[in-house]
C-alpha cells in the first residue's frame, strides 16, 4: 500500500515534469530521487534514455532456467500446450514427458492401492508417498513446484513414465 501511494505521488510530481518538459511523459519518473532532481531543475530526459536502454537490454538477457532436467531439458521450455478445453484442469509440469492413463486421487499414502501404470493425484507429497512412486507412471500435486518433494522424487524415478517398466 505504501508504493502504491509513493507511485500516486510520483505520477503528480512526473506530470508536473511532463508540462515543464524535463521528461517526456508523466511515468518517465521512476523513484524519489529522479523526482527530486527534476523538481530542482534538472533535464531528466537523457537519464530516462539510459534507464530503457540498460532495461531493454536487461529484458534480451538469456533466460536461466529454474530447473534443469538430469537430460539437460528445461520443464517450463516444453512446446506450450494447446488452450486448454473448458473445465479441463492446467498445470506446471515438474517433468518432461507425457503419460496418459487412469488417475487415483489418494489423500493419505496409508493403506492406499494404486494399479500399475495408474496416475497418482495427490495434494502435496512427503517421503511416506514415495513407495507409491514406484508404481505410479504419473503424479498431478495440488500443492508444490518444481523443488518440491514429489517433483524432484518423480524427476528422479524418472516420472512420467509410459511404461508399466521400472528404469533405475
Amino acid at each position: 500500500m505504501a508504493l502504491a501511494a509513493v507511485r500516486r505521488q510520483l505520477s503528480v510530481v512526473g506530470a508536473e515534469l511532463a508540462s515543464r518538459g524535463r521528461i517526456e511523459r508523466a511515468d518517465d519518473v521512476f523513484d524519489l530521487a529522479e523526482a527530486r532532481a527534476g523538481l530542482d531543475g534538472r533535464d531528466l530526459r537523457n537519464t530516462v534514455t539510459e534507464r530503457r536502454q540498460l532495461y531493454e537490454l536487461e529484458m534480451r538477457r538469456r533466460h536461466l532456467p529454474r530447473v534443469l532436467l538430469s537430460d539437460g531439458t528445461e520443464p517450463e521450455a516444453q512446446t506450450p500446450a494447446a488452450a486448454a478445453p473448458d473445465g479441463a484442469l492446467v498445470g506446471t509440469p515438474a517433468s518432461s514427458g507425457r503419460v496418459a492413463g487412469k488417475a487415483r486421487v489418494i489423500l493419505d499414502p496409508v493403506g492406499a492401492h494404486l494399479e500399475p501404470g495408474e496416475i497418482l493425484v495427490a495434494p502435496s507429497t512427503d517421503p511416506g508417498w514415495t513407495p507409491l512412486f514406484l508404481i505410479a507412471s504419473g503424479l498431478v500435486m495440488e500443492m508444490g513446484g518444481a523443488n518440491s518433494h514429489g517433483a524432484v522424487v518423480a524427476r528422479e524415478y524418472g516420472i512420467p513414465r509410459p511404461s508399466n517398466r521400472l528404469s533405475f
